[in-house]
């Protein structure tokens, strides 16, 4: 009778398993079909780049957050 048992519950659990699996292939794959249908009738805009104006941008907001930090740490250290 345990033979029978295990048997059922080897049986069981690879059928729970395959059914997961299936599942989760088929999700993917209409997670797939989603996104190529989104990309088609929504495109992304493209933003135009400046580089010499993001270049300026980026080191005046690089200037700022290391301003920012000194001004923190040093407010920390003043409080102690």
């Amino acid at each position: 009778m345990e033979y029978s048992l295990v048997g059922e519950s080897l049986k069981f659990m690879i059928l729970g398993m395959l059914i997961v699996f299936v599942f989760l292939y088929v999700l993917v794959e209409v997670m797939k079909l989603q996104a190529k249908i989104i990309s088609k009738y929504f495109p992304e805009k493209e933003i135009p780049v400046s580089t010499s104006a993001s270049s300026t941008t980026d080191t005046d907001e690089e200037a700022r957050r290391t301003a920012a930090i000194i001004a923190a740490v040093t407010e920390f250290r003043k409080k102690k």
